[in-house]
């Protein structure tokens, strides 16, 4: 036996018409990660990608190669951000269509939908001023959903497509917004009955399980909890009023060790059955906010593979099919969060997992 890991995979470097328009010609994420700079005194920017280097997500030997390291880490399945933003408008579907069509890599995948508004400022940092909607998230109601079903439908059917307990694996990203989530559970448990995948497991993100009881009682299997900055939650209010003070009128990021930030990360529920726990990595996202950016330093792979066997020993106790965790992120460079091999460690965050698979489990033959 071995945890479950699926780590949640940003598909967003390639160019597309609305980046062209909104952030200008041939605008990726690499454009931000690439023009990063050091903020601080021991800022660690920019990072660089090494081995698939800055890679465009539309070849199919980049997702074969990223493929092939995630089971080095001993991940199980790359689970896809899709976005649907309600009328049957999508963006940065081609990376993830492609790999439904072609039927490579043959790696287990599942879905994450990503389900937010978008502004100028998500990948601007140099945005100024008030920001501005770019195209906003809609819930137009029951034959919306069924289409968005339908679209996916090729995905679900796919013998790559990740189940537990026999049932596709489904993640809603902002579940606690969307209002009419409940009617829209209902109607993809129907639509997957009729159309022969039986039922799904629905999963959907919260914080610190703040909004579990509500989210189940919706219709959701488990939550996943993502809260890589609880210790600026869990911090005193005068410490978040210095560092809210600081970061708006001294143009200073918020900064916090890893190995500090690690301790607050995994919240006690998360042995509980319907909770997943979620591990990060690493954290840097001033590529894409600046100085409003909130900032772990001394992301070692070694403080890594701390967190991933705490984690691994809070869902041992679990039915072994749900003994899941999830990785946020692959691939979030823009971030400055992600698995993937970089300048300063390598395959030191791939590595560091492996090796906390195998010390939580192969020692004690359960492997």
């Amino acid at each position: 036996m071995k945890p479950r890991i699926f780590a949640l995979y940003l598909p967003q470097y390639h160019p597309f018409p609305e980046n062209d328009e909104w952030w200008g010609k041939g605008f990726t994420e690499w454009t931000n990660v690439a023009r990063a700079r050091k903020l601080f005194p021991g800022h660690k920017q920019p990072h660089i990608p090494v081995d698939l280097g800055f890679y465009d997500l539309r070849l199919a030997e980049v997702r074969e190669e990223q493929a092939r390291l995630a089971k080095d880490a001993g991940i199980e399945a790359f689970c896809y951000y899709e976005y649907w933003f309600g009328n049957g408008k999508q963006l940065m579907q081609r990376p993830f269509e492609e790999v439904v069509a072609s039927g490579k890599p043959d790696f287990p995948f599942c879905l994450c939908w990503a389900n937010h508004s978008w502004y100028k400022k998500l990948w601007d940092p140099h945005k100024k001023g008030q920001d501005q909607l770019l195209i906003e998230q809609q819930y137009p109601g029951e034959t919306d959903y069924t289409a968005h079903f339908h679209h996916l439908l090729p995905a679900f059917q796919d013998k790559r497509y990740v189940r537990v307990n026999g049932k596709p694996f489904y993640v809603i990203y902002d579940a606690v917004g969307f209002k009419d989530v409940d009617i829209f559970i209902k109607t993809w448990r129907q639509l997957g009955k009729d159309n022969g995948l039986g039922d799904f497991f629905f999963v959907a993100t919260d914080y610190n399980s703040d909004h579990k009881k509500m989210l189940l009682s919706k219709g959701f299997d488990a939550i996943c909890n993502v809260d890589y900055i609880n210790i600026y939650h869990t911090a005193p209010k005068w410490q978040k009023a210095i560092r809210t003070i600081a970061r708006k009128y001294l143009g200073i990021p918020m900064i916090y060790k890893y190995k500090e930030a690690i301790k607050y990360m995994l919240h006690p529920s998360c042995k509980e059955r319907e909770v997943i726990p979620v591990i990060t990595p690493n954290w840097d996202h001033t590529p894409r906010s600046g100085r409003k950016g909130l900032v772990f330093t001394n992301c070692a792979p070694k403080y890594f593979k701390r967190l991933a066997k705490e984690a691994f020993s809070m869902i041992k106790e679990k039915p072994s099919e749900e003994q899941i965790v999830l990785v946020k992120s692959w691939n979030e460079w823009g971030e400055g969060n992600y698995m993937e091999p970089d300048l300063e460690y390598g395959h030191g965050y791939i590595d560091a997992l492996a090796e906390a698979i195998k010390e939580s489990y192969e020692t004690n033959n359960e492997l």
